[in-house]
């Protein structure tokens, strides 16, 4: 039997440290499925491991691409997949570990497939979102599937601002002519692993708490130069990104510094709080406190090992 142990949580929790712990421990290699970690431009600003972190055990999908590059999360999932099946050749175990659910899905559940769609299709709905911008697309999601942008509304606000997606949601609306939700939950993937997911949380302030340390870290190890470096690509997908978004704006001269490190606090806060209610989901994940000692967290994955 082969194991993926899956340490999720919201951001700024611990898990790098405890991904590192847990890979020593079980001798395994760690998956990274944060997915602005991917992109070897940013590193302050996505809290890339350090150098010793990245030394301790070995990761994979840590800035091993570039932000100038056309990588989705189908992408992630096939290049993950072909990783884990090499690692199992070899170990029981693998570690995933991330705060991006939308990439963790991916990797335990797999995508729904959906039908190809002409690429005059894409043309004409990217025409119209530079001549009328995100709006639109809100507007064409919202009567061709008026259900899944109720449920994106309610569960996942981010993605109606994120042109990508919402220019996917439309085209397949449209190339096809069925709503898009009517293409997920068809397939049944399978897995040669047997997922152990384990969570890591706190109290509320404690996790706001961290949060805002973490940012003056980031600005004091240099995020504003890293984000001006950036600020010429600011249009680009991997870009649309807390942290940066905010700096763009204080170099468009739209808000002053302060605010702008503020906005960046708030809007991970935010973030932190979306990423509990996506992961709270899985009935499958046991939580623990995020100051529990490793030991314990080891006794449960070997106790699922031993129930399986």
């Amino acid at each position: 039997m082969k194991y993926l142990i899956t340490i999720i949580g919201p951001t700024a929790i611990g898990k790098t440290s405890l991904s590192i712990v847990l890979a020593n421990y079980f001798k395994c290699d760690i998956i990274s499925c944060d997915s602005r970690q991917f992109f070897k431009e940013m590193t302050i600003g996505t809290a890339v491991p350090s150098k010793a972190e990245l030394a301790a055990t070995t990761h994979h999908f840590i800035q091993n691409k570039s932000i100038l590059e056309n990588y989705t999360v189908g992408d992630f999932e096939k290049e993950a997949i072909a990783k884990l099946d090499q690692l199992f050749l070899t170990n029981d175990y693998a570690i995933l570990v991330g705060g991006s659910g939308l990439y963790v899905d991916a990797i335990l559940k797999g995508f729904d497939e959906f039908p190809e769609i002409d690429a005059a299709v894409r043309t004409e709905i990217t025409t119209n979102y530079e001549k009328l911008g995100i709006g639109y697309l809100q507007q064409k999601l919202e009567v061709l599937d008026p259900d899944y942008y109720k449920s994106l509304t309610a569960e996942n606000p981010q993605t109606l601002q994120n042109p990508q997606r919402m220019m996917r949601f439309v085209e397949v609306c449209l190339g096809s002519g069925k709503p898009y939700s009517s293409f997920l939950n068809q397939k049944q993937n399978t897995r040669n692993f047997t997922p152990i997911l384990i969570g890591l949380e706190a109290d509320r302030k404690i996790i706001y708490s961290r949060i805002n340390q973490r940012v003056d870290v980031m600005m004091n190890e240099g995020l504003l130069a890293e984000a001006k470096t950036l600020f010429p690509n600011k249009e680009l997908n991997a870009l649309q990104t807390v942290g940066y978004r905010e700096l763009f704006s204080y170099f468009d001269r739209e808000i002053s510094l302060e605010f702008a490190i503020e906005e960046i606090k708030k809007n991970t806060r935010r973030f932190s709080k979306r990423q509990l209610t996506w992961f709270k989901r899985n009935e499958n994940t046991k939580w623990f406190d995020f100051e529990t000692p490793y030991e314990a967290i080891v006794d449960y994955i070997n106790s699922k090992k031993v129930k399986q």
